[in-house]
C-alpha cells in the first residue's frame, strides 16, 4: 500500500485540490482516499493499475468533503516544485486560467493533463459519456488558449 500511496498522492491531491479548492481539504482527501481503498477487501492494485478506481474514490471523497465543509470553490491552483521564482509564477498564471472554467471542465484537465487519465477513465470516474468528456475537454482548451492569449 506505500508504493500506491507513493504513485499517487499526487494526482489524488490534484483531483481533490481540483474540487476543493483548499489545501487542508484536499489533503485530508488524500489520506480518506487511501484509508478506504486499505478498508475495501476487494481491491488488489497489484492486479492491474487500479488508477481509474483510486481517482474514482478520491474524486467522491472530495465531493463530499467539499458539501459537509460548504466552501464555496475559489482560487485554484496547482503547486510546482522546483526553480521557485518561475514556479511561483507559472502557479499563479495557471490558477488564473483555472478560475476560468466551470467545475467539471477544471476537473477533467486536471485528471486529464495532471494525472495523466484517458477520457475513457475519466468518463467512467465522472459517470458521463466519453463522448460529453471529450467535448467539456476540447471547450476547456479553447477557453485557455483564449484566455492566454495563444
Amino acid at each position: 500500500m506505500t508504493a500506491l500511496y507513493l504513485r499517487f498522492k499526487g494526482s489524488v491531491f490534484a483531483v481533490a485540490f481540483s474540487i476543493t479548492a483548499d489545501y487542508q481539504l484536499a489533503e485530508d482527501c488524500v489520506t480518506e482516499t487511501f484509508v478506504r481503498l486499505a478498508q475495501i477487501s476487494k481491491f488488489d492494485y497489484r492486479k492491474g493499475d487500479g488508477k481509474g478506481f483510486i481517482h474514482t474514490v478520491a474524486r467522491n471523497i472530495a465531493l463530499e468533503l467539499r458539501r459537509r465543509h460548504k466552501r464555496e470553490v475559489c482560487d485554484c491552483f496547482i503547486q510546482s516544485y522546483g526553480e521557485a521564482d518561475k514556479a511561483v509564477e507559472d502557479s499563479i498564471f495557471v490558477n488564473q486560467l483555472l478560475k476560468e472554467l466551470n467545475d467539471k471542465q477544471r476537473q477533467i484537465v486536471v485528471m486529464h493533463c495532471c494525472c495523466e487519465l484517458t477520457f475513457r477513465e475519466i468518463a467512467r470516474i465522472m459517470k458521463s459519456p466519453e463522448s460529453t468528456v471529450k467535448s467539456r475537454y476540447k471547450k476547456a482548451i479553447a477557453i485557455l488558449q483564449e484566455k492566454a492569449g495563444e
